[in-house]
């Protein structure tokens, strides 16, 4: 037992270990992504590779702190149908993608999870884990919060990145975060012509409209992902699972 001590990720412990942690003030997060094209530079599993990433840092920082914190597999399944036109993407649509989150949500609530976490790593699914955190609120009893990781650390992000305000699309902060923790799905010789020659800027702050990527970018990059690094990675990620390790791990939040 002494050796999964430590351990953060649902999948590596045994059920009777996942049981011994379903105490009341135990935050469970489930990482929820998609899996699409990221340009010609990028892998297709970076939403859930980060996603993933953040929320086992948060945990490892929730523990640290004295609360613990377990996280499930990631939801790789996401909706992605904005970026079907560029292949390599695989989508759900409204009512399947409700169904998956909820239908591992339940599972972790029937084996007494209290405190539960959808961590978000994909722009297309912030308004649905939102909803869904609201209804599964209701309909399971306990507390279900929505988090996306960026839009949580907007102030932190910012000061980090220097060629855009926040997260984009295999960009400068999505390009950096996957040098530092999966370097071999990096193309490096393509970022340069993943810079996008045709842009079209997102909506105003406080509008939203429903747009194909095919329509915005001439890559299926949005952002310049030149000035990306892997230490420039490594200070994101760190800044990421400081703010919801510390959110998360106020009673407040779920009282």
């Amino acid at each position: 037992m002494a050796e999964t001590a430590h351990e953060v990720a649902w999948a590596r412990l045994t059920a009777a270990e996942i049981q011994a942690r379903a105490e009341p003030t135990t935050v469970a997060i489930i990482p929820v992504a998609s899996l699409e094209q990221h340009g010609p530079h990028l892998a297709t599993g970076v939403d859930m590779w980060l996603a993933t990433e953040v929320a086992e840092r948060s945990a490892r920082k929730l523990k640290a702190a004295g609360t613990e914190a377990l996280v499930t597999p990631c939801v790789w399944t996401g909706l992605a149908e904005h970026h079907m036109a560029f292949g390599g993407t695989v989508t759900l649509d409204e009512d399947g993608f409700a169904a998956v989150v909820g239908g591992v949500a339940r599972s972790v609530a029937r084996h007494g999870f209290r405190r539960i976490c959808l961590l978000n790593g994909h722009g297309g699914n912030v308004e649905s884990i939102n909803t869904a955190a609201i209804a599964l609120t209701r309909t399971l009893g306990v507390p279900v919060v929505g988090v996306t990781y960026w839009l949580a650390n907007a102030d932190t992000f910012g000061a980090i990145l220097e060629d855009q305000p926040n997260v984009m699309h295999a960009c400068e902060a999505e390009t950096s975060m996957m040098m530092a923790i999966q370097p071999g799905c990096v193309r490096s010789e393509a970022i340069a012509r993943a810079v996008p020659r045709r842009f079209a800027p997102p909506a105003p702050p406080g509008f939203r409209r429903s747009r194909p990527f095919a329509e915005m970018t001439d890559t299926g990059v949005l952002g310049d992902p030149r000035r990306a690094s892997a230490a420039k990675g490594e200070r994101l990620f760190e800044a990421a699972s400081a703010r919801l390790a510390e959110e998360l791990g106020r009673a407040e939040l779920w009282g």
